[in-house]
């Protein structure tokens, strides 16, 4: 059994969970948070075209709610020259929280949900992209 945990971890490397904090009267963090294997890392949503494929994050409608400014990267931004790629590139490694302040219309119960498209790579290969759902209640 613990060889089948063992390669079940290192089939995912990165775990994902998704949080949301109250900031203020009908407003919310929505955190989507990347927790990197070690040697693994995942790109920033401004990576250059031309290389890897940047974490991309779509908000579901939602007439309940309004996004206020651009989803936020709070982590330890690492930037290199991709020889493979031919540009510079920005990722994460570890943990990387991607943070969305919403406003909820009125006082009510609703989810706050979309996708998230990321690649992973280490030294060796990088994995295709990955999409993700998620929904996150705001309460």
């Amino acid at each position: 059994f613990i060889c089948v945990a063992a390669s079940a971890q290192l089939s995912e490397p990165v775990r994902w969970t998704f949080s949301q904090k109250k900031v203020g009267a009908g407003s919310y963090e929505i955190h989507l948070t990347a927790t990197i294997a070690p040697g693994w890392h995942t790109y920033s949503q401004t990576t250059p075209d031309g290389g890897p494929v940047p974490t991309a994050i779509s908000w579901a409608t939602n007439p309940l709610l309004t996004p206020s400014g651009a989803t936020k990267e709070i982590g330890k931004l690492e930037q290199h020259h991709e020889d493979l790629f031919g540009v510079d590139v920005k990722q994460y490694s570890g943990k990387v929280d991607f943070v969305q302040l919403v406003n909820v219309r009125g006082n009510v119960k609703t989810a706050a949900g979309g996708s998230i498209t990321f690649m992973v790579c280490n030294d060796r290969e990088c994995r295709p992209p990955k999409t993700i759902t998620f929904s996150v209640p705001l309460k």
